[in-house]
């Protein structure tokens, strides 16, 4: 779904039942008309929104309105607390390697039963003349079931930004957030053993060293 800055945000909110011209969104916004202007013509070069008939209105797209109304109804029906919206960097020396790695990742996001999940997508392909790499980000909403799936998910998944979508505040129970750190003690040893068995000791001191930089 497309990125909307707050001014956007506010307009958009008034487009998804109808369209409406200049007049009537500056009338209910507590918009400056200048900069209401200014947000209109940035959406519609986004492609977010279109103009129609006279006096002209201005409509939001159909698919935004579909995608906000299909993210509605799963809000609906979901009772997970935590949702967020994540991007997972990627990059690969392979475009034909980056896709198929994108796509592992999409297919085991799909599969965690204790996610649900509001929109997933893959940006396009993008190749890095000055490293030789192409990159691409998989941007993800979704809500998960408590602290220990959040565990799971930065760690598995490695997203490099998180936006906390809601709640504002959060409490845990004793028991849920024990099993958060307990999971991620488990991964951290993982993580030790791998490193004992597959590095030098130099190697090791290097890695140490940069860690408590």
């Amino acid at each position: 779904m497309a990125a909307f800055s707050d001014e956007q945000k506010k307009i958009a909110l008034l487009l998804l039942r109808e369209p409406k011209t200049e007049e009537e969104l500056n009338k209910q916004l507590n918009i400056p008309h200048d900069k209401l202007t200014v947000e209109l013509k940035g959406m519609i070069k986004l492609g977010l929104i279109s103009k129609e008939g006279y006096p002209t209105k201005y409509k939001l797209k159909q698919e935004i309105i579909d995608e906000v109304h299909k993210r509605k109804k799963i809000a609906e029906e979901d009772a997970f607390r935590l949702r967020i919206n994540a991007i997972i960097e990627l990059k690969a020396i392979e475009e034909n390697l980056l896709k198929k790695h994108a796509k592992k990742i999409m297919e085991a996001i799909k599969k965690e039963k204790n996610f649900t999940i509001y929109s997933l997508t893959l940006a396009e392909i993008i190749e890095e003349e000055e490293d030789e790499m192409y990159s691409t980000f998989i941007e993800v909403n979704l809500s998960l079931r408590d602290f220990p799936t959040l565990i799971r998910f930065l760690f598995y998944y490695g997203p490099t930004s998180i936006e906390v979508i809601k709640p504002t505040k959060i409490e845990f129970s004793n028991f849920e957030f024990q099993e958060g750190i307990m999971q991620l003690a488990d991964i951290f040893q993982k993580y030790a053993n791998y490193l004992e068995k597959n590095i030098t000791e130099k190697e090791m001191e290097k890695f140490y060293k940069n860690l408590y930089k």
